[in-house]
């Protein structure tokens, strides 16, 4: 046990993927998890593995883009287990298009869900964080935004200014007793990989120091060493769980 026990937590974009990940491991903890995603089906497969296994969620739908439905998503998680004091700002999208074909409604939404859903999140949860002087925010960012990448210039713009949002928040808020990071995860096996071919997994693969992908589970666990006390020295840093592809 990591000492997370006095924590309530929230992960967006909590219903499949490195967000079930993260869900799963932090209730593991014996804390209370408000799962949400933009489909509420998911959301509830999430909630109904936790407490399968003994933990206590519960599951909200809502698009992190869209100011009313981040309102909503928090009041179903004060109403059910009080003030948010570990966010875990994870929701995301992603596409690949070459740049000239990228519409500005492409930018926008990409920009919209990974930046503003985070910058909105994470206003809600701070107010009551300050009040306590006491909490934490984790914000999903991607190696792409330390590397770029060619045919995902929005997504990869999008994951390099959740770095910088990060790094800035830790700037304002640190002495408050908030704690604010970044994790950059690399390829990791999520149900993604089922749309890639053997032949390119491989490859890529072969490319890494470790020669294998990471796993959401190891993701999940640099949150859950992030989020306990165990990291008190650490300040605003983005972890890059990627099995050696971006090393910093």
């Amino acid at each position: 046990m990591m000492g997370l026990k006095d924590h309530t937590a929230l992960v967006t974009g909590g219903g499949s993927g490195l967000g079930q990940a993260m869900a799963t491991r932090l209730a593991s903890e014996g804390i209370p998890v408000t799962v949400a995603d933009l489909n509420l089906d998911t959301a509830q497969a999430t909630v109904d593995t936790i407490v399968a296994a003994g933990g206590r969620a519960s599951a909200v739908a809502g698009d992190v883009s869209k100011q009313d439905d981040v309102t909503a998503i928090f009041a179903h998680g004060v109403k059910t287990y009080g003030d948010c004091t570990l966010l875990c700002n994870n929701a995301g999208h992603a596409e690949q298009k070459p740049f000239l074909e990228i519409t500005v409604e492409d930018f926008d939404r990409m920009l919209g869900v990974h930046m503003r859903g985070m910058f909105m999140c994470a206003q809600a949860a701070l107010p009551p964080m300050l009040e306590k002087g006491d909490g934490v925010i984790i914000n999903v960012a991607s190696q792409l935004g330390h590397l770029g990448a060619a045919g995902m210039v929005h997504y990869a713009s999008a994951k390099a200014g959740i770095a910088g949002m990060t790094r800035s928040m830790a700037r304002e808020f640190s002495r408050t007793g908030v704690r604010i990071f970044a994790v950059a995860p690399g390829a990791t096996r999520t149900p993604i990989f089922d749309t890639i071919s053997d032949e390119w997994l491989a490859a890529k693969a072969a490319e890494l120091p470790l020669g294998r992908f990471a796993e959401p589970e190891e993701v999940s666990e640099t949150v859950a060493f992030l989020a306990s006390p165990l990291a008190a020295a650490f300040v605003g840093q983005t972890m890059n769980p990627n099995c050696g592809d971006y090393m910093a």
